[in-house]
């Protein structure tokens, strides 16, 4: 077989190892928790009638993150944005150990871990800064975990 033939055929044989990645987006882990699995469903932060992101709650190392990624339709429509994201407790009153993008247009952002495993609760993700949501702000809640 010749080298050009070769090489072909392992272009060949990669199209769909590519393929097969390439729509797949892997979320990386919390800072000191290496391994974390996603509870309960998938909320989705919309801003201006464009999907901004997706929030998921995990669990993991003894605590529950919240989780919020950019998706890259957004990013690639806007110059800036802001986004925030927690665990919430009580309801959805009570934000755990909150944490927010400051570094400026942030794609993914892990929440502290929370100390709720024996708790109710939920992740939120919002579009803004602060310690909690201000009114303008649009908000995504995962469903309630016990």
């Amino acid at each position: 077989m010749s080298r050009i033939a070769k090489m072909a055929a392992v272009a060949a044989l990669s199209v769909p190892v590519l393929i097969g990645a390439a729509g797949t987006a892997q979320a990386s882990t919390p800072s000191g928790c290496s391994s974390v699995t996603q509870i309960g469903s998938t909320a989705y932060l919309t801003v201006g009638g464009q999907t901004m992101a997706s929030v998921k709650q995990y669990k993991g190392c003894g605590k529950n993150y919240a989780y919020l990624y950019v998706w890259e339709g957004y990013r690639s429509t806007h110059s800036s944005w802001n986004a925030c994201t927690s665990i919430v407790t009580n309801g959805g009153h009570t934000l755990e150990d909150e944490s927010c993008g400051n570094s400026g247009n942030p794609v993914e952002i892990w929440s502290f871990g929370a100390s709720t495993l024996s708790q109710c609760t939920q992740a939120l993700g919002w579009n803004g800064l602060g310690d909690w949501p201000d009114p303008g702000d649009a908000t995504a809640k995962t469903d309630v975990r016990c």
